[in-house]
C-alpha cells in the first residue's frame, strides 16, 4: 500500500477519536481524487457515500496546505455539492459542519436553495464559503449572475449526490448543462494555471450503473472511474397480512383497515416512517392513526411536499433527536437525510418499483452494519403477489435502470437565456460545450441554429412579436439587457412545472402549507378539508391565498393532487409475473374427471408466505378461469347486464396498458364497427362494449401484433391532444409561457389556454418547431412509454394466449371493473357497491 498523505493521516486520527475507521471504498475514492481522477461512488443508502467524497476534498485541501490547513480561511469556493432536495441541504450541512469543527480547520459551509435568506445570499455573494450546497435551479440562478466566472475560479471538486435520482429527468439534464459550462470554462482557464475540476457523482445502485456515470461524466471527456462499495446492506421484508383474504379485491380500501397491525409495529420501535404513495392517502393515514391511537398524539407528524416548510423542518429536526415515534410522509423523505432514530419502515401500497422500496428501507437502520427493516402493508390482497415479487428481485439485484433524457429542446433554450443574462455566450463555443454533454450529443448544426433563431426571433411563427425577441448579439456575444426579461427569467428558472399552488393560511395568520388551485377551486365557502393533519374549513380565497378556520367537523374533504398515480416499473412487472407462474404451481387444477386430484400439494416449505395466503383467492381464479404462468397472456370475455367485456393481463404497468386499450379497440374496430369504454390499472385492462367483442384464435395474435405500432398509436390515441397537455410544460421551461410573478401567478386553465394557443400557431405555421417535435416524443417515450409497449408485444408473440370465457366476474378482473366505477361514484358509494357486488358475486 501507499504511503499515506498528509490529508489521509489527518482524516483517519479522525476517525478513530470517535472508534471508526474508513471502509474500503472510501479509502479508494479518496487515491482517485488526490490522483485527480473523477468519478462515480456507488453504494447502498447508509453506508457513508457523502463521507467518501467529501473527506476526499479535504484530504486534497490539506495535502496542499499541511502546515496551515487548521488556520487558512477564505479559500474561495472549494467544493459544489449538488443536491436534487432541499431537505438534503441542511442534514449534508450539519455532517460536513461536525467534520470542520472536529479537525478544527477555518472551513465554512454555505446553503443556497429556494429557501436561502437574502442577507444569507448577500454574505455569500462578499466571501463565497468553502463548500456550498446547492440544488440544480440555483446553480443556474448562479450561473445567472454577472461575474460567475470569478466565483467559480477557485472550485476543485463538483459533487453531485443521489445522481440516481436526478439521471433520466430534465434536473438532470441542467446538471449536465450547467457541468459543461463550468468544464468549458475551466479549460479556458488551465493556461492561467487554474486548477483542473474533478466531478464525483453518488449514487445508490441502479441497472445502468455504467451509462450513469457516462451520462454524469460526458463532458469531462472521460469515462472516469467506478469505486463500488462491496458491502451487503441488510433488508428484512415482513408483510402485513389480513386476517381474512377477500377473494375478489380492489384497490386502496384494504390499506386503512390494516392500522391496528401497524400500531404495535410503530409501539416497538424507536421511530417509523410511514411511506404513503400519495399525499392525499397520507392525511388519511395521519388521521387515521391518531383515531386508532390517541395516546400517539405529539408523537406522531406528517410530512410531504405541500406541508409549509417550517412544519417541515420542525418534524425533520424531531426526527434527528428521536423525539418522534412516527412520521406519515410520502416520497419528500425518500432521498439521502440521515435520521438514525429510523429503526423500522411502512410501505403502505405497492412502490411500484424495486428501487424505490430499497430506498425506502435504506431510510431504517441507516448504519452500514444494521439491518434495514420494512414492512409491506397492502391496500388490496393481491398486491401482496407484489411484496413477494420485490423479496426476489431484491435478493437477485434485479434494480431498474433510469433510461437519460436527449435533446431536451426546452431545457437548452432556458440555460441559453441563463447564460444571456449573465456575462452572455459565444454561439461558437457554447456550441461545442453543449455537445460535450450526453443529452445533445447528437445536436445538429441545424437544430442548433434554430435555438439561436428562436431566442432572438421568436422563430418562425413568432417573428412579429417583439416579446419573443429576448436575447441580442452584441459585438459576436448573445446577451439579455432588458431588465424586464431577465427578472421574468430568473423567476421561472427550472424545470420543475405544476398547477399552480395556493398558500394556505389561519384567518388569524400563520401558514399551514399549499395546495393545488385546480382542488380548492372546486369547494365552497364552509367546506371542510384536511391539509397538515389539521380539518379546516375555506372561508375565502384572496390574492392568491386560502385562508381558513379551524373545523370541529368529524369528516373533511381529502385533497387531491395531480400526477400521483405511479405506473408499476418494467422490473416489477417481470417479477410479478414469474410470482403468479409459482401461484399457478399452487392453485387448484379445474375438475377433469373421476380419480384426479383438485389440490396440488405443496411444492415446498420456502414458498412465499404471501403467495399460501392468496391460495383461496388463486384457487378462485383458477377455477372460473385460469391462473397466467409466465409466458402465457391471459384474456377472459365475460358477458355482464353492463355489457361484453374483455380483460387483458399484460402486468405492465397502467402507462402501457392505456396505451395498449387503444390500440386494441382501434385494431377490432377495423374487424367491425364497435365502440368501447377503457379501464385500466397495473396488472390488466378492460374493453367494454355493448356488443360481442370478436376477439378469439382466430385473430389474438395479429391483434397483439407489434406491426405497424406507431402507426396504430396515432391513428388510436389522441396523441395532439397529448402533445397539447405536454407543450405546455414544455413551453413554460422553454420561456414562451411567464407564469406570473410570485403571487400572482396565472391560473392553470390560462396557462393552458396560452399553450393550446401557440400550439395550434406552431402546428399551422411552423410544424417542424423543435419543441413541438419534443412535445410529441415525450408523449410516445414517457405516457405511452413505447419502447416498452413495444417489448411487451414482442414478448405476447412468443407466448401462449389464453382466452377464457368465465360466466361470472374473477379475483383478477374485479380490481379493474371497481377501477373503472371510480369517477361516476363517490368513495362512500363506491365502498357501498363494491360490497353489493362482492355478495352477489359470493352467492353466485
Amino acid at each position: 500500500m501507499a504511503t499515506e498523505t498528509k490529508g489521509q493521516q489527518v482524516i483517519r486520527e479522525w476517525l478513530a477519536t470517535s472508534g471508526r475507521q474508513p471502509f474500503r471504498f472510501q479509502e479508494e475514492a479518496w487515491e482517485q481524487i488526490l490522483k485527480g481522477q473523477s468519478g462515480v461512488v456507488n453504494a447502498p443508502t447508509g453506508c457513508g457515500k457523502t463521507f467518501s467524497v467529501f473527506l476526499g476534498s479535504l484530504i486534497d485541501f490539506i495535502n496542499r496546505h499541511p502546515d496551515n490547513y487548521k488556520t487558512r480561511g477564505k479559500n474561495g469556493l472549494q467544493l459544489l455539492w449538488i443536491t436534487p432536495l432541499r431537505a438534503l441541504a441542511k442534514d449534508i450541512g450539519r455532517a460536513m459542519d461536525e467534520v470542520i469543527t472536529g479537525l478544527g480547520m477555518d472551513w465554512k459551509v454555505g446553503i443556497r436553495n429556494g429557501d436561502t435568506s437574502t442577507a444569507d445570499r448577500a454574505r455569500q455573494k462578499r466571501q463565497m464559503p468553502e463548500v456550498l450546497i446547492i440544488t440544480p435551479e440555483s446553480l443556474h440562478l448562479m450561473l445567472a449572475q454577472p461575474g460567475y466566472p470569478a466565483v467559480l475560479s477557485t472550485l476543485r471538486l463538483v459533487a453531485v449526490d443521489e445522481w440516481h435520482e436526478l439521471l433520466g429527468s430534465k434536473r438532470g439534464v441542467m446538471i449536465e448543462l450547467a457541468l459543461s459550462r463550468i468544464t468549458g470554462q475551466r479549460e479556458k482557464d488551465l493556461s492561467e494555471n487554474k486548477p483542473a475540476l474533478q466531478v464525483w457523482g453518488i449514487s445508490a445502485t441502479i441497472g445502468n450503473m455504467e451509462e450513469a456515470a457516462e451520462v454524469l461524466l460526458s463532458c469531462m471527456k472521460t469515462s472516469g472511474f467506478m469505486v463500488r462499495a462491496n458491502i451487503s446492506k441488510k433488508v428484512k421484508i415482513d408483510s402485513v397480512l389480513p386476517d381474512e383474504i377477500e377473494k375478489y379485491p380492489w384497490a386502496g380500501h384494504l390499506g386503512i383497515k390494516l392500522v391496528d397491525k401497524v400500531i404495535p409495529i410503530i409501539m416497538k420501535s424507536t421511530t417509523t416512517l410511514i411511506f404513503i404513495n400519495t399525499r392525499g392517502m397520507s392525511e388519511m393515514w395521519y388521521q387515521s392513526l391518531l383515531t386508532a391511537a390517541p395516546e400517539l398524539a405529539g408523537a406522531i407528524a406528517l410530512h410531504h411536499g405541500s406541508v409549509d416548510r417550517e412544519l417541515r423542518e420542525w418534524v425533520e429536526e424531531n426526527l434527528h433527536t428521536g423525539r418522534l415515534k412516527a412520521v406519515v410522509c410520502t416520497a419528500s423523505l425518500d432521498l439521502g437525510v440521515d435520521f438514525r432514530p429510523v429503526e423500522t419502515v411502512i410501505q403502505v401500497g405497492s412502490p411500484k418499483g424495486v428501487a424505490r422500496f430499497l430506498q425506502r428501507a435504506g431510510r431504517s437502520g441507516h448504519q452500514p452494519d444494521a439491518v434495514s427493516q420494512i414492512y409491506f402493508l397492502p391496500t388490496h390482497s393481491l398486491e401482496l403477489v407484489e411484496a413477494a415479487a420485490l423479496k426476489e428481485a431484491i435478493s437477485e439485484q434485479f434494480i431498474e435502470s433510469r433510461q437519460p433524457m436527449t435533446l431536451c429542446f426546452d431545457v437548452l433554450i432556458q440555460f441559453c437565456c441563463t447564460l444571456a443574462i449573465s456575462e452572455g455566450f459565444i454561439a461558437n463555443e457554447l456550441f461545442d460545450e453543449i455537445r460535450s454533454t450526453f443529452c445533445f450529443r447528437d445536436i445538429t448544426e441545424d437544430e442548433w441554429r434554430e435555438v439561436l433563431h428562436y431566442i432572438t426571433e421568436g422563430g418562425e411563427a413568432l417573428l412579429q412579436y417583439d416579446e419573443y425577441k429576448k436575447v441580442e448579439v452584441i459585438d459576436g456575444v448573445y446577451r439579455i439587457t432588458k431588465r424586464r426579461v431577465a427578472m421574468r427569467h430568473r423567476l421561472h428558472i427550472g424545470t420543475i412545472v405544476s398547477d399552480a399552488m395556493l398558500k394556505v393560511k389561519f384567518m388569524s395568520g400563520g401558514f399551514i402549507g399549499v395546495i393545488e388551485e385546480y382542488f380548492i377551486s372546486r369547494l365552497e365557502p364552509g367546506d371542510v378539508f384536511t391539509l397538515a393533519g389539521r380539518n379546516l374549513e375555506l372561508v375565502m380565497i384572496k390574492d392568491m391565498t386560502v385562508v381558513v378556520k379551524k373545523s370541529t367537523a368529524k369528516k373533511s374533504i381529502v385533497p387531491s393532487w395531480n400526477g400521483g398515480r405511479m405506473p408499476l416499473s418494467a422490473n416489477l412487472g417481470k417479477k410479478l409475473r414469474e410470482k403468479f407462474n409459482e401461484a399457478f404451481i399452487q392453485a387448484r387444477p379445474k375438475q377433469s374427471g373421476p380419480g384426479k386430484r383438485t389440490v396440488q400439494d405443496p411444492v415446498d416449505k420456502g414458498r412465499d408466505i404471501e403467495l399460501e395466503v392468496l391460495r383461496p383467492l388463486f384457487d378462485l381464479q383458477e377455477t372460473l378461469s385460469h391462473v397466467p404462468k409466465a409466458n402465457e397472456l391471459l384474456v377472459e370475455q365475460i358477458e355482464t347486464r353492463d355489457g361484453y367485456h374483455l380483460f387483458v393481463y399484460p402486468f405492465e404497468g397502467r402507462l402501457v396498458h392505456e396505451a395498449m386499450a387503444a390500440i386494441l379497440a382501434y385494431r377490432i374496430s377495423r374487424i367491425t364497427p364497435i365502440t368501447f369504454s377503457f379501464a385500466m390499472n397495473d396488472y390488466g385492462f378492460e374493453l367494454l362494449s355493448d356488443q360481442p367483442i370478436p376477439v378469439d384464435d382466430t385473430n389474438v395474435y395479429e391483434l397483439f401484433s407489434p406491426e405497424n405500432l406507431l402507426l396504430d398509436i396515432q391513428r388510436s390515441v389522441n396523441s395532439t391532444e397529448m402533445a397539447k397537455r405536454k407543450f405546455r410544460d414544455v413551453a413554460v421551461i422553454g420561456g414562451l409561457i411567464f407564469q406570473g410573478m410570485p403571487g400572482e401567478q396565472k391560473k392553470a386553465r390560462h396557462l393552458q389556454s396560452s399553450a393550446s394557443l401557440l400550439f395550434k400557431v406552431f402546428a399551422e405555421y411552423d410544424p417542424d418547431n423543435l419543441l413541438l417535435r419534443q412535445s410529441y416524443q415525450e408523449v410516445f417515450d414517457q405516457q405511452m412509454e413505447e419502447a416498452r409497449l413495444r417489448d411487451m408485444l414482442l414478448r405476447i408473440q412468443q407466448s401462449d394466449i389464453i382466452i377464457t370465457f368465465p360466466h361470472r366476474l374473477t379475483p383478477f378482473c374485479f380490481p379493474i371493473k371497481v377501477d373503472s366505477m371510480r369517477e361516476d361514484l363517490s368513495s362512500e358509494k363506491l365502498a357501498d357497491r363494491v360490497q353489493r357486488m362482492q355478495a352477489q358475486l359470493a352467492r353466485d
